[in-house]
């Protein structure tokens, strides 16, 4: 599944060809993705302008001139295609199953804009969806509402780590994927960070406040290389699992720097560290770790 720096890149491929553009025709080639379509959808978006494309967590935000939002989540396999008016071909974040690319059986939504771009839609097992909802109303819709801090923002600090954490006992790696708490983290880099912090992933989460709440050294150094990854990611164009591309056809690298992700039984590539890459299992989902750069407290 893209994770923020994938939804980040796909949002900035996107931005050129939606923003001040109008919606001029908008085909439906089923009337539900993951969920129903929402009802008159079409109609709601004919002739509206694309105000601003933003980001929250890992959904996409248009903002419309009609006042509502649409909303946009790439499920699993999701991917949006685009013709430009002078027939340039891009594909602005690419996440699908190997085998499955081009298939046109797999276009569900087909946008046409005013500016002369086609955008498509292409979600080979479906789990992303589309919705409309009043802008107003964004912080509290059914997407949004309870959803943590965005780690990009000026939020994330060590002292919000520790007001988050303190006085849980749930792991350190389980925490960071609670999207009630910090919004937008996936398996892939809370992995990698993880590490670069020196945290063990089973460390209880509360352990990053001290008694008094206030934040660990721990904690501010958690807080950071969040940042540096999230950062470098999105630089780097995302990272290419199965088949992750960016804008101009070219795969996100920052795979070429996964420090301990999907390197099970590699040497840890820390300076002056002779550890091995582990793996377990944590709420059936994979964590690698370095053993000697991440000891268990």
């Amino acid at each position: 599944m893209p994770e923020l720096p994938e939804v980040e890149t796909v949002r900035r491929g996107l931005e050129p060809a939606l923003v001040g553009a109008r919606f001029t025709d908008i085909h439906l080639a089923r009337p539900s993705l993951r969920f129903p379509l929402p009802e008159r959808f079409a109609a709601r978006l004919a002739g509206q302008r694309v105000e601003a494309l933003s980001r929250r967590a890992k959904y996409l935000v248009a903002d419309l001139s009609s006042g509502e939002a649409l909303i946009m989540h790439l499920g699993m396999s999701g991917r949006f295609d685009v013709v430009l008016a002078d027939g340039r071909q891009l594909s602005p974040g690419e996440f699908y199953l190997e085998g499955a690319q081009g298939q046109s059986k797999h276009d569900h939504v087909r946008f046409a804009f005013s500016n002369g771009a086609r955008v498509t839609y292409n979600d080979v097992r479906r789990f992303g969806f589309m919705d409309l909802v009043p802008a107003a109303d964004l912080a509290t819709c059914r997407h949004f509402a309870g959803m943590g801090i965005e780690p990009l923002g000026n939020e994330l600090s060590g002292e919000t780590v520790a007001r988050l954490f303190r006085g849980r006992r749930t792991p350190l790696k389980a925490a960071l994927l609670d999207q009630r708490l910090i919004a937008g983290l996936g398996n892939i880099y809370v992995c990698e960070a993880l590490h670069r912090a020196g945290l063990h992933p089973e460390t209880p989460a509360g352990a990053l406040a001290d008694a008094a709440g206030r934040p660990t050294r721990a904690a501010k150094r958690l807080a950071e290389v969040i940042r540096d990854v999230l950062t470098e990611a999105v630089a780097a164009g995302g990272s290419t699992l199965r088949d992750y591309a960016h804008t101009d056809g070219t795969r996100g690298a920052f795979q070429h720097r996964f420090r301990v992700y999907d390197r099970e039984g590699l040497a840890c590539t820390a300076r002056g560290c002779r550890g091995v890459v582990r793996r377990m299992v944590q709420s059936g989902r994979s964590t690698f770790y370095c053993e000697t750069c991440q000891p268990a407290r």
